[in-house]
C-alpha cells in the first residue's frame, strides 16, 4: 500500500503545484481587466458627477464641472483614449465570455463618444427639452436623485448650484460663438426655451423651485439648522438663480430669438450631414444610413395603418381612418378625470391588472421601488412621460414621470402601453435588472444604449394581451398608435434632418397618421429637431428584439422558453444591438 500511495500523493501534488501555477498565470490578467472596468466606472463619475448623483453615488454631489470649457473637454477626450488603448492589453482569447462582452461594449462607447467630440454641438448647449439646465432643475426640487436627507446635503447643494451657476454662463458665451457662426436652434424651439427660464426668474421666492426642498427640511432638524438653512436658500434664489435666469432670459429674448434659424434640420447648420450620420450610428447602434431608415419607416407606417383600420371597423367607426383620428383624440369618453390623483390611481390599477400575468413571462424581477408621480410642473409643458431610474443601492425608487398640464384632457386610449413603456415592465424592469446584476461591472449597470433600451420599452408595449391588458379595442388602438407614432419618427426624423423636410411638412405627416392631438405632435417633432437621431432608435431597438424573438422561437420550437428569451434579454444591461444580437444566436445554438 505505501508503494502504491506515495507516489499517488506525489502525483496529487505536482498536480496541485501546476493548477496553482496556472491559476496564479491566469488571474492576473482577469483581476487587470475588473480593475480596468471599475476605474472606468470611477473615473466616469469624477468626470460626471451628475451621473454618479443619479446612481445613488453621492461623493460628488457638490460637484457641476464646466461641460463647455476647454479643459473639461481635453480631460474628456483623454479619458476615452486611454481606455480604449489600454484594452489592447487585454486580448479576447485570454477573457471570458462576460469580459469579451464587457471589452466589446468599453470599445464602442469609447469609440462613439471620441467621434462626437469631433462636433461643435456644444455652440448650441441649450434647448427645450435635452439640455443639462433642465437636468440640474429636476435636482433642484428636492424630490429626485439629489439627496435633502441631512443639513450637509442642503449645504452640499448650495457649492453646486455655485458651479452650475459657472456652466449657464459658459453656456451664454457658447451661444454668442453660436451666433457668429451659424450654430443655433431654429425659432420655434427658442420660443419654447424663454418661458423655461422666465418662469426661474420671476415670482416670489418662496414658490421659486431651488427654494423647493426647504419646505421638505425632515422634521428632526433643529429650530436653529431650519432658520439658518431657510435664509441659504433665499438668498440663493434672490441673489443667484434669478438673477441668472433672467440674464439668460433677457439674452434669448433679445439677441438670440433673431439670430435663431427659420430652418429646422441638422443639415442646415455647420454640423451638417456628418453629424446626422453619426447620431444615427450613436441612437441606433447600427450602420444604416438615412434612407434605409426613411423607407424602413414608411413600410411600418402602412403596415401599421392596415391594422388601425381594422380595429376602426370594430367599433363601428363610419369614415376614414383619419376621421377616426379625429374621434379618438377629442372623444370625451376617452377623457374621464377630474382630479390629477385620478390618473395616479389609473395607472396603479393598471399594474394590479398585469401582476398576475407577469411572473409567467418574467423569470427575474426587480427588487427597487417603483412609483408614479405628476411631472414637475416646471416643466410639464413641454415634457413628455418618462422614467427616471432608481439608484443603484435600490433605496430611491425608479419613478415614472407623467406630465398633467390640464386633466381633464388627459386622453387615456393609448395610457395602457405608456405604462408598459415607460414603467413595467419597459424601463423599470430593464434598468433596474442591470443595475441589479452583481455579475455586470459598474459601468455597465448605467450605461445607457437609446436602441436598445427605449427598443425593449417598445418591445414590451407588444405583450398588453399576454399581461392582460388591450381588452378594450381602444386600448388596442392605442398601442397601434403608439407603435406608429414611432414608426413615424423614422419618416419624420430623417425627412427633417436628411431630406430638407420643413417643421410644418413633419407635422402634417404626422397629423395624417396618428391619433395624437396637434400639440402633441408639435411638441414631438420639435423634439426631433433638438435631438436628431433620437427617435430612431425606438423601432429600430423593437424590430430587431422582435426579429430575435422570432428566431428563436422557430430555431428552439418546444424548447423555447419565454421566461428565459427575457433573462437573456435582460440580463446583460444596455449593450449595442449587434452585440446582442451575437448573444441571442449564442444562446440559440446552446439550446438547440
Amino acid at each position: 500500500m505505501k508503494r502504491t500511495i506515495v507516489p499517488c500523493l506525489v502525483l496529487m501534488c505536482l498536480l496541485l503545484a501546476c493548477k496553482k501555477e496556472v491559476k496564479e498565470e491566469i488571474n492576473p490578467i482577469h483581476d487587470k481587466f475588473a480593475d480596468l472596468l471599475k476605474n472606468y466606472s470611477e473615473e466616469g463619475y469624477v468626470l460626471d458627477p451628475t451621473k454618479a448623483t443619479s446612481a445613488g453615488d453621492n461623493r460628488f454631489n457638490d460637484q457641476f464641472p464646466n461641460y463647455l470649457s476647454k479643459e473639461y473637454k481635453a480631460k474628456k477626450k483623454a479619458y476615452y483614449e486611454k481606455f480604449k488603448t489600454a484594452l489592447d492589453d487585454f486580448p479576447d482569447s485570454l477573457l471570458t465570455d462576460t469580459e469579451q462582452m464587457s471589452k466589446a461594449v468599453l470599445n464602442w462607447d469609447c469609440n462613439i463618444n471620441l467621434e462626437a467630440l469631433s462636433f461643435s454641438k456644444d455652440l448650441m448647449p441649450i434647448d427645450q427639452m435635452w439640455s443639462k439646465n433642465l437636468d440640474f432643475n429636476q435636482f433642484a426640487s428636492g424630490t429626485n436623485a439629489q439627496p435633502f436627507k441631512t443639513v450637509e446635503d442642503y449645504q452640499t447643494w448650495l457649492k453646486r448650484v455655485d458651479a452650475y451657476l459657472v456652466w449657464l454662463k459658459a453656456a451664454k458665451e457658447n451661444m454668442k460663438k453660436g451666433m457668429a457662426t451659424g450654430y443655433v436652434l431654429p425659432k420655434s424651439l427658442i420660443v419654447k426655451v424663454i418661458p423655461q427660464f422666465e418662469g426661474l426668474a420671476t415670482g416670489a421666492i418662496e414658490d421659486n423651485l431651488y427654494y423647493a426642498p426647504i419646505k421638505l427640511m425632515p422634521e428632526t432638524f433643529t429650530d436653529e439648522d431650519r432658520a439658518m438653512l431657510a435664509q441659504a436658500y433665499a438668498s440663493m434664489v434672490s441673489d443667484k438663480i434669478m438673477p441668472a435666469h433672467k440674464e439668460m432670459a433677457d439674452f434669448l429674448k433679445n439677441d438670440y430669438l433673431a439670430a435663431g434659424r427659420t430652418t429646422s434640420g441638422i443639415a442646415d447648420t455647420p454640423l451638417g450631414k456628418a453629424y446626422y450620420d453619426h447620431q444615427i450610428k450613436k441612437y441606433t447602434t447600427t450602420n444604416m444610413t438615412a434612407d434605409e431608415i426613411h423607407q424602413l419607416g414608411l413600410n411600418e407606417v402602412k403596415r401599421i395603418r392596415s391594422e388601425m383600420e381594422a380595429i376602426k371597423e370594430k367599433v363601428g367607426f363610419e369614415g376614414d381612418l383619419n376621421a377616426f383620428f379625429e374621434h379618438v383624440r377629442t372623444n370625451k369618453e376617452l377623457m374621464p378625470f377630474t382630479e390629477r390623483s385620478q390618473v395616479i390611481a389609473f395607472y396603479d390599477s393598471i399594474h394590479e391588472v398585469m401582476k398576475p400575468q407577469i411572473d409567467k413571462l418574467f423569470g427575474k424581477q426587480p427588487k427597487t421601488p417603483f412609483e408614479v408621480r405628476r411631472t414637475e410642473p416646471f416643466r410639464e409643458k413641454s415634457a413628455a412621460a418618462n422614467y427616471n431610474r432608481g439608484s443603484l443601492d435600490g433605496t430611491r425608487p425608479g419613478i415614472f414621470f407623467t406630465p398633467i398640464p390640464d386633466v381633464t384632457k388627459y386622453n387615456v386610449f393609448d395610457k395602457e402601453d405608456l405604462f408598459l413603456h415607460e414603467a413595467i415592465p419597459g424601463h423599470h424592469f430593464q434598468i433596474s435588472l442591470a443595475q441589479e446584476n452583481e455579475q455586470l461591472p459598474d459601468f455597465r449597470k448605467t450605461l445607457w444604449y437609446s436602441a436598445y433600451g427605449e427598443g425593449w420599452a417598445l418591445y414590451t408595449e407588444s405583450m398588453g394581451e399576454e399581461l392582460g391588458l388591450y381588452k378594450d379595442p381602444y386600448q388596442y388602438f392605442g398601442m397601434l398608435s403608439s407603435e406608429i407614432h414611432r414608426a413615424i419618427r423614422l419618416v419624420v426624423d430623417t425627412g427633417l434632418h436628411a431630406k430638407g423636410w420643413t417643421r410644418e411638412q413633419a407635422i402634417q405627416y404626422s397629423l395624417e397618421n396618428e391619433a395624437e392631438s396637434e400639440d402633441d405632435i408639435t411638441s414631438e417633432i420639435e423634439r426631433y429637431m433638438a435631438n436628431p437621431g433620437q427617435a430612431l432608435s425606438y423601432k429600430i431597438g423593437q424590430l430587431k428584439i422582435r426579429e430575435l424573438r422570432a428566431r428563436a422561437t422557430q430555431a428552439l420550437g418546444d424548447k423555447f422558453d419565454i421566461r428565459e428569451f427575457h433573462n437573456q434579454i435582460l440580463e446583460t444591461g444596455c449593450i449595442p444591438l449587434q452585440l446582442l444580437e451575437q448573444k441571442i444566436d449564442a444562446w440559440i445554438a446552446a439550446n438547440k
